[in-house]
């Protein structure tokens, strides 16, 4: 009978816990979620134990998938939702300091995107005065992949041939078809939803996505049967987090930050996976002195959004640090303009 009551008493506390006035109070929330593969998608799985967390910060949280991420970033303009998981492309609008990560040549590798991810998660008081703009503030960021370009013709080895070519490049991005025309290929305004089927159908020679595109959106068809991908990282894709501020406990958007560092490995293992897929017969290799072509190229364009608006002068700085830390042979390093 004793046992019986120790029991009971356990589960007494154990519901007791389970409906704690914290839980109670949490407060109903809606959270937009853009992932191309909708539900089912990777970033998707992410929120969805991002929202079994934010319950701990008093937020019950509804998930709302979205496959077309303009009606995504558009809902949570108008109040259909309290929060959104956009990429930094499209999340600029809502703050132009996170959203310039997504900068053309400015992060070059993961080792680079980890630090930029933790300098934002850090708590530094300059730092988090950034993170708000207007009603939002962002509550964190994960990496989607570096960008590459992918080409119809894999003979286009250099910066030189890519001269005349046609290319798919996001119209509300106006950072890419600035580096089209940089060096003389032809910008053809695309969104999401069609880059990639102009791509694969032959109506542009190239196309400038992340990695994972190569089997989310079988790329592989439209570099069939002479393409491939170039070797140089032309970008880095994030997912980022946009709260409307007043929608959360003061203290939240600073644990989701850290939620989302936390969650940097795992993002990762997605990316790598990604990589795994593409068939190394597609790597185009170019010659070092491209490589340094195109790092100046993309430099130029850079500082030339920044002076007109597109790029947050804030943020190209704290880029060009964190390069430099990574790799001080940089010439960029020896003499800043960034």
């Amino acid at each position: 009978m004793r046992y019986v009551k120790a029991l009971t008493a356990a589960a007494t506390a154990a519901l007791a816990l389970t409906f704690t006035p914290a839980a109670q109070a949490a407060e109903k929330r809606t959270m937009c979620v853009f992932d191309i593969i909708g539900a089912n998608g990777d970033i998707y799985n992410i929120m969805k134990d991002y929202k079994t967390a934010a319950l701990g910060w008093g937020i019950d949280l509804e998930l709302k998938p979205y496959t077309d991420e303009k009606i995504a970033s558009e809902d949570l303009k108008a109040g259909q939702c309290d929060a959104a998981v956009l990429t930094g492309i499209r999340g600029r609008q809502f703050n132009s300091y996170t959203g310039s990560m997504d900068s053309i040549g400015a992060i070059p590798s993961y080792d680079a995107m980890r630090t930029v991810i933790t300098v934002l998660a850090s708590g530094n008081p300059a730092i988090n005065e950034k993170l708000i703009s207007g009603p939002y503030e962002v509550g964190g960021v994960a990496p989607m992949g570096a960008a590459y370009l992918f080409v119809k013709d894999r003979t286009i080895d250099t910066v030189g041939e890519l001269s005349g070519k046609s290319i798919a490049v996001l119209e509300y991005d106006t950072a890419q078809a600035n580096m089209a025309s940089r060096v003389g290929m032809s910008p053809v305004m695309s969104d999401i939803t069609n880059f990639s089927g102009r791509f694969n159908n032959g109506s542009v020679d190239i196309c400038f996505a992340p990695i994972a595109a190569y089997s989310a959106l079988e790329l592989y068809k439209g570099m069939q049967p002479d393409g491939g991908i170039i070797d140089y990282v032309l970008g880095q894709l994030t997912a980022q987090v946009i709260l409307k501020k007043d929608k959360f406990p003061a203290d939240f958007a600073a644990q989701s930050r850290k939620y989302m560092l936390s969650q940097f490995d795992r993002a990762m293992r997605v990316i790598e996976n990604a990589n795994s897929e593409v068939n190394k017969k597609w790597w185009i290799r170019i010659p070092e002195a491209d490589k340094l072509r195109y790092d100046e190229m993309l430099r130029e364009a850079r500082i030339a959004l920044t002076k007109d608006g597109t790029y947050s002068k804030d943020m190209m700085s704290l880029l060009r640090k964190v390069r430099c830390k990574h790799e001080a042979s940089r010439a960029e390093c020896v003499n800043p303009v960034e």
